[in-house]
């Protein structure tokens, strides 16, 4: 069943648009790796999705019983949001923030599926300790572990391994997968083509303007723009 769809939509900022007439779908289950070169609109994309922007035209719709304020999101950091001084815990809580309404603190079942997704996710033992004082690898599983707390449908998640070391990398992309093993549908921004094709089911491949390529990950591999981005991030790497 369809989660989310994207009909004809135009995103953009500042009255100019980046990319015209994208339309998707995202059905339960899924796992959708976003691609395209730097300022495609990758990330604008991804917060108009998320509702933060609003569409230049064209239209998303949710189904599956998904409401807007059930989307999991892990942005990338920024300097500041890395040296956060709050504990584990007090950033994992802060996901169920959208389902607290006004009430000024979070109840038992919210602090319970806190601990539950810093179980999940490995970190039970870090709850108390300062955010900014864990590694890269440990920040981003606390933040997932947040963004579980928002849903456990969807989740999107804009380059979650920039700034890892490779074994933090890896080990991210077995993390993301395993929620999709489990049920949560996922959308993700990478240029890791290599670990994307390891576990993502789906491709959309955006350049400036236009979308290149939009379909399954197998068909992407043996398309001509998928063959030409192989070889482009290949020679990046070299």
């Amino acid at each position: 069943m369809a989660q989310l769809s994207c009909n004809n939509l135009s995103v953009g900022y500042e009255g100019k648009a980046v990319v015209t007439d994208i339309s998707f779908t995202v059905n339960a289950g899924d796992y959708l790796c976003i691609l395209g070169e730097n300022g495609s609109g990758k990330s604008t994309l991804m917060k108009t999705i998320l509702r933060l922007k609003s569409p230049m035209s064209g239209n998303i719709e949710s189904g599956d019983g998904l409401l807007p304020n059930e989307i999991g999101y892990l942005p990338q950091q920024t300097v500041v949001q890395k040296d956060f001084p709050a504990s584990v815990r007090e950033v994992v809580l802060s996901g169920c923030l959208n389902g607290c309404g006004l009430r000024p603190f979070y109840n038992r079942k919210e602090k319970q599926l806190a601990a539950e997704n810093m179980e999940r996710l490995g970190i039970s033992d870090l709850s108390i300790r300062c955010y900014r004082e864990l590694s890269g690898g440990q920040q981003q599983r606390a933040l997932l572990a947040r963004a579980l707390c928002a849903t456990r449908k969807i989740l999107l998640l804009d380059e979650p391994t920039a700034g890892l070391d490779p074994n933090a990398t890896l080990e991210m992309y077995d993390l993301i997968a395993d929620l999709n093993k489990s049920g949560t549908s996922i959308i993700m921004i990478s240029h890791d083509l290599v670990n994307s094709a390891k576990h993502a089911s789906h491709i959309l491949h955006i350049g400036k303007q236009s979308v290149l390529f939009s379909g399954t990950m197998s068909d992407y591999i043996k398309s001509d723009i998928g063959r030409r981005f192989v070889d482009f991030m290949g020679g990046e790497s070299a």
